[in-house]
């Protein structure tokens, strides 16, 4: 760390974000990061009538920092506030501010997520077309293009996949507004979040069900009476299973499964991931019955403390949220995970073909270009020597960045909600509730080992201490408690393994909570010291209920 400074990258108060990524990222991911967060969320803070410019993705040593730009003179960092009589006026004076108090009234009274979350789900909607689009680049044979041809498809797939994470971020305004608006209400009527969240468990079945579709392969596979231990012995039991198997690989087979980024494994090129898991997959509907007749308990809990005059805003509300986290859940692997899984196998045909020139070490290596650096030349010599590249590669491998600061520079003051027309008020408390709740506002809201607690009960197991999936598959242990820094939904291929789950980073609404909630998993999130604190191998208690992991035994040395 002694070699690394930490600068912001801007004007104004940014927050590093931990809850998805905890190594650096490649320059190809950040590139596309940095282009699609602040397209997509400028482009929906605009439809929703947010006095909000956009959400600001910049990198720092490959860490990712976000910042929320101001509407109104946002490439400047405000020191102080105007005395609160002036800023009231300058509000309602602005031209775009009073366009967009126009816009959030109507946002108020129309609720447009509803109709983007049915546009998405329909026959022929935004899923479908997400889903044909990537699967046009997708099938695309590779092997049969010429090296130049290699090269416009590789910058085509990056440019898919810029467009894709425009896309995804201005779908957050309409799959994370409605749970914003259930979480802030349920604050002014004294409600926790902590309470209104787990209400929401089972709203997300494309969470659940990639395992279903494992399940019916694995009872396919037990009904034969064989026992194969690899994926290529599965195959070969009936054409049927293999039919299955590679129907799954056709839609989730380049989906990338690890992490957030080019250098993560596609599914398709971890055959051992989908044996362990179809294996692990089990009967859940047991389980489910049970969750639904809890869940409905908890509803009538939580609905009898809301102000009897606003029990009909609380049901609409929730129903709103529900629905919405099927959207949210469904988003990212159809336009982050499915796209950057494309991207990798793009640029790795490229880096076969330049490790066949004799220009670069390994195939991989090529993921560490940077955009403007892809060209025909590189097949010539030019651009980034083999060495420059495979330094890059290292020096991402490893090194620390765990003491990386959660805030970067000044602190900007903020406007308070209340000298904000109303509807515009309600939007900038759905957009600080859902920052704060999914572990993305930099702040640490828990210590040592304890965090925000998912399920209920306290489940006792090993601890296997993992970085990412393939480090998982490789040693847990079904009934094992998979420690992690953080997660990302594309977990589910592994989770079903493990008995519990401890995460280091995220919030509430982070993806490891909802997918240990939708696979009924008992889980403690956002513990800082987990990582460092529970050692591989120890015999650990997960104690759900109270947010708290507890070290039984530590390893023999």
């Amino acid at each position: 760390m002694n070699d690394i400074t930490w600068q912001a990258p801007g004007a104004g108060h940014w927050a590093l974000d931990r809850s998805h990524v905890n190594r650096p990222a490649t320059l190809i991911s950040q590139h596309v990061q940095e282009y699609g967060t602040a397209r997509g969320t400028r482009r929906m803070f605009a439809e929703l009538g947010a006095p909000l410019d956009a959400l600001d993705f910049r990198f720092v040593n490959g860490l990712v920092y976000s910042r929320v730009r101001p509407l109104i003179r946002p490439d400047s960092a405000a020191t102080s506030l105007p005395p609160r009589f002036l800023l009231w006026a300058m509000i309602r004076l602005h031209p775009e501010m009073r366009r967009r108090a126009k816009t959030a009234a109507v946002t108020t009274a129309t609720r447009p997520w509803r109709r983007v979350a049915e546009e998405w789900a329909r026959p022929g909607g935004l899923r479908d077309r997400c889903e044909s689009e990537n699967l046009a680049l997708q099938n695309i044979d590779r092997s049969s293009l010429t090296d130049v041809e290699s090269i416009e498809h590789a910058l085509a797939v990056i440019d898919h996949a810029k467009e894709m994470w425009v896309r995804h971020f201005w779908l957050h305004g309409y799959d994370l507004s409605p749970i914003g608006v259930l979480l802030f209400s349920a604050k002014q009527w004294g409600i926790e979040s902590s309470e209104v969240i787990p209400l929401l468990e089972g709203a997300s079945p494309s969470t659940s069900g990639p395992e279903a579709v494992l399940r019916r392969i694995r009872e396919a596979v037990e009904s034969s009476g064989r026992q194969p231990t690899t994926l290529d012995e599965m195959r070969a039991i009936s054409p049927s299973i293999a039919q299955d198997i590679d129907a799954f690989l056709h839609r989730r087979g380049a989906l990338i499964f690890s992490r957030y980024d080019i250098d993560g494994l596609s599914l398709q090129e971890a055959p051992e991931v989908l044996f362990s898991t179809i294996m692990a997959a089990r009967d859940d509907s047991a389980r489910q019955r049970s969750a639904e007749e809890a869940l409905s308990r908890r509803v009538a809990d939580v609905r009898s403390r809301v102000p009897e005059s606003e029990r009909s805003a609380f049901d609409q509300a929730l129903q709103e949220a529900r629905a919405a986290m099927d959207l949210r859940d469904d988003n990212g692997p159809h336009t982050l995970e499915w796209p950057l899984g494309l991207m990798r196998l793009a640029l790795l045909n490229v880096g076969e073909r330049l490790v066949a020139r004799g220009r670069i070490r390994r195939a991989t290596d090529a993921l560490e270009l940077a955009v403007e650096e892809i060209g025909a030349e590189l097949f010539d010599g030019n651009g980034p020597s083999g060495d420059e590249l495979h330094r890059r590669a290292h020096w991402r491998e490893t090194v620390d960045v765990s003491g990386a600061p959660r805030l970067l520079g000044p602190v900007e003051p903020v406007p308070p909600i209340d000298v904000l027309p109303p509807d515009m008020a309600r939007l900038v408390g759905f957009v600080q509730t859902v920052l704060a709740e999914a572990g993305m506002d930099g702040q640490e809201r828990a210590t040592g080992l304890s965090g925000f607690g998912v399920g209920s009960g306290v489940y006792r197991g090993r601890a296997c201490r993992a970085d990412s999936p393939e480090d998982a598959v490789v040693n847990l242990v079904e009934g094992d408690v998979l420690v992690v820094p953080c997660t990302t939904p594309a977990y589910n291929m592994v989770l079903p393994l493990a008995g519990a789950i401890v995460t280091a980073e995220g919030g509430a609404l982070s993806h490891a909570a909802v997918l240990a909630r939708e696979l009924g998993i008992p889980a403690v999130v956002g513990a800082p010291r987990a990582v460092e604190d529970i050692p591989n191998g120890a015999i650990i208690e997960v104690d759900a209920d109270r947010g708290e992991i507890r070290v039984i035994e530590h390893p023999p040395r």
